[in-house]
């Protein structure tokens, strides 16, 4: 092979070599939410990425595969064709032909460094990483198919790797992590707030990240400050309440302060003293009997160290608006409201009954 052909391969060597590096990084960077909607639609490179990122270990056994052999191939034929192109002006000095070929060999190792880390490395891996969307779909069709023709020795190689791998207790996985845990996401957020292009100016995000860290004990209203009726009480005291307090919904308790219901300002509104439970629209203080028991609300019980998403999912599932917090002895802490979940995550919920 003539010198001026080793230059030619050493170009096409480096390109090689950065197909096989940016297809690496792209494969890894890639977004999967960027790419599944372009796969739907039937856009076939789209598939393929996708393909790829999900079998990611193979995709990085075949890039390092061919990373390997172009800097192999890079050495042993591009270097010496350099070298020997060098020897030629450097002849003209008059030094030594040792001397002559050493500085040959330095001059030409440390240009096809340079060369194949700035051109195979660096600026590959820099695109992959700015554009690694547009990137993928670009690269990885190639790289699949590469891993095809060669898949017997790519298998063998990512085995022996992932063998490696459960020697030292690790697990190997298949797939690039494509989501996000919740401290993650709170960076992104917080960053991109910070960098001005996501606006939080009610304070929902960090509202939201905020109350996956709440458990029911922060949120239920503690039993001296809880506003509650005796098991007696009438619809009058109903009415009483909301003219005082300004809430909808009562706690009722029995004489022992046990609670065992809660009632709604809608379920006694219809109450009338001719007939208990009928549905004549009249006053609340028409009726003077006690509220019936079929007017009153169940509590439900929750754990107090409950997670706060939890006990809403509770919540919304058994369709209760309160809920009675206790510890792991059983003793009754306070009351969940339903409200007070709801303002943990979008702010200050006002009671239609609310009084200021």
């Amino acid at each position: 092979m003539s010198d001026w052909a080793g230059l030619a391969w050493l170009v096409v060597l480096l390109a090689a070599n950065a197909f096989f590096v940016g297809a690496e990084f792209a494969v890894i960077s890639a977004r999967r939410s960027q790419i599944e909607p372009l796969a739907e639609a039937g856009k076939r490179s789209a598939k393929t990425a996708l393909w790829a990122m999900e079998h990611a270990t193979l995709m990085l056994a075949t890039s390092q595969l061919g990373i390997t052999v172009c800097s192999l191939l890079i050495l042993n034929v591009s270097e010496p064709a350099i070298h020997h192109l060098l020897e030629v002006p450097l002849g003209l000095t008059g030094l030594p032909d040792g001397v002559i070929g050493t500085i040959a060999f330095i001059v030409a190792l440390l240009l096809v460094s340079y060369l194949h880390v700035v051109f195979g490395e660096m600026v590959p891996k820099n695109l992959s990483f700015s554009v690694p969307d547009r990137a993928v779909l670009l690269l990885a069709p190639p790289l699949v198919f590469v891993a095809r023709v060669f898949k017997p020795l790519i298998v063998t190689l990512n085995a022996c790797a992932n063998g490696v791998l459960r020697l030292f207790g690790v697990q190997p996985k298949n797939e690039a992590t494509s989501a996000y845990t919740l401290d993650e996401v709170a960076t992104i957020v917080t960053q991109s707030t910070r960098e001005g292009v996501l606006s939080d100016g009610t304070g929902a995000l960090s509202a939201a990240f905020e109350f996956t860290n709440l458990k029911v004990r922060d949120v239920a209203v503690s039993l001296g400050k809880l506003v509650s009726l005796p098991e007696s009480a009438t619809p009058a005291d109903v009415e009483k309440a909301v003219t005082r307090h300004g809430f909808s919904r009562y706690v009722l308790a029995d004489a022992e302060g046990y609670l065992t219901g809660y009632v709604h300002l809608k379920d006694v509104l219809d109450l009338d003293i001719a007939s208990a439970g009928a549905a004549t629209l009249a006053a609340p203080d028409s009726y003077a009997g006690q509220i019936p028991a079929k007017r009153v609300r169940a509590l439900i019980s929750i754990f107090e160290d409950t997670d706060l998403e939890d006990a809403l999912a509770t919540m919304r599932r058994s369709g209760a608006h309160l809920a009675r917090s206790f510890t792991a002895e059983g003793e009754t802490t306070g009351v969940l409201f339903l409200e007070d979940i709801i303002e943990e995550l979008v702010g200050e919920v006002q009671d239609a009954t609310r009084r200021e």
